[in-house]
This record gives structure tokens, sequence and C-alpha cells, in this order.
């Protein structure tokens, strides 16, 4: 069964969410960037308030790859007490030593990818090896969606590596309800929305009931749970 993300800014949006009974409500500042982050003492309150019912994920924002500022930001996040936290990797940098630098925090890490940026399938294991809980492919460039810049074929590969290696496999990047059905038989265990859900698509503004009413009938239509 795949699941539904939705990344939610504030804890009116988060209890929408939590309605919903989607699978992960996801914790983010999209105004912040592809992976902005919310300030820790906004995320405690969502936490404090929708945990052990519902589960979490929070982003760490748009980071540099260095290895002690993402490390002290992962930490950071982690104490909040949400079940996930999220970590981009971009080409800015050199990941293993922020790998390496992340071996000693206690957390559940998802490893964030993006598909408009070259794809080395081959670092899942570096992530596997490293006590990676899963991995997912995003977009950094939100003006088009995933399946704009990798083929299905693609993403069945990343999906089917991550499942070889046992992490979670999340697919998200401007994703809407019209792609729910072209998504789901690659059998991710997650799909994640923002924008999608949002008032005109607009990934900055509110969560809009009817649209996320929309995304969850198409899960709901393939027989999956949101």
């Amino acid at each position: 069964m795949t699941g539904l993300l939705a990344s939610v800014v504030t804890l009116e949006e988060a209890k929408l969410a939590a309605r919903f009974k989607v699978s992960i409500i996801d914790l983010k500042q999209p105004a912040n960037g592809a992976l902005g982050a919310l300030p820790v003492a906004e995320v405690r309150p969502i936490v404090n308030a929708l945990q052990p019912e519902h589960c979490l994920s929070a982003t760490i924002g748009d980071l540099p790859m260095q290895p002690e500022p993402v490390r002290q930001a992962v930490q950071a996040m982690a104490a909040t007490g949400v079940d996930y936290v999220k970590i981009g990797f971009f080409t800015d940098g050199d990941w293993q030593p922020v790998l390496d630098a992340l071996a000693s925090v206690e957390a559940r890490l998802i490893a964030v990818l993006f598909a408009d940026q070259p794809l080395d399938l081959q670092w899942l294991q570096a992530f596997k090896q490293a006590g990676f809980s899963g991995v997912m492919l995003d977009t950094q460039n939100k003006r088009q969606s995933l399946t704009d810049w990798q083929s299905l074929d693609q993403l069945e590969a990343f999906v089917n590596q991550a499942k070889r290696l046992n992490l979670l496999a999340g697919l998200a990047g401007s994703l809407r309800a019209e792609h729910v059905p072209r998504l789901l038989p690659l059998a991710a265990d997650y799909l994640g929305f923002r924008g999608g859900l949002c008032r005109a698509g607009r990934r900055t503004s509110g969560i809009d009931e009817q649209a996320l009413t929309q995304v969850s009938q198409c899960f709901a239509a393939a027989g999956n749970a949101a």
C-alpha cells in the first residue's frame, strides 16, 4: 500500500491532514526552499498536539553539504520528537563526510535526492550502510513535476533499489492528483504532496481542503489508504 505524505506549515494544516488520516504529516516551510525548514520552536507544538497517534516527519532545510551544520540541524530537529528527519543531499559538496558525521545521531533519517540533479542509485547503498531509514526522490525546481525529469521506468528503478535495501521509498516533486494513478503502480511507500494540496496549486499558499479531498480520493479509488 502506498501512503500519502502531506507537507504542512502550521498546526491548523497539520490537524486538517490528520483528519484525512494521511500516512505521514510532513513539517516544512516551502517559502524557504525545496526543503525549507520550520523553526524547531514551531515544530514542537505540532508534535505535542499530534503524537503518538500520527506519524510526523520534518526537514532540516536546504543546507550545504557540510558535516557539522547538517549534524547539528539533524540533532535539533530530532529532539522535537518527530518520527523522521529529512535531509536534502545536494550536488554542492561531498556526501560521505556528511554521512560519517551522522553516524552518531540517534534518529530515523530520510535522505532526499533530487530528480532534476544527476542521480546515482549507487548512493542508496551508502545511505543504508549509514543507518538511514529511507530515501526519497523529490525535485528542486518546483516549476516542473517529478515525471518531467524522470521516466516511470527510472522512478521504478529507484523504488525497487530502495526496497532491495529495505529502505523506505518516497516519491515527490510538484505532484498533483492526476499523477496518483500513474505513480501508484510503482509501489513506493508514499507519495509526497504540497503544491497539489494548496490553493491554486501554489505551494506557499495554505492547504485547500477540496484539493486534499481530491488527492485522497485518487488514493482510495485505487484501493490505497491515504
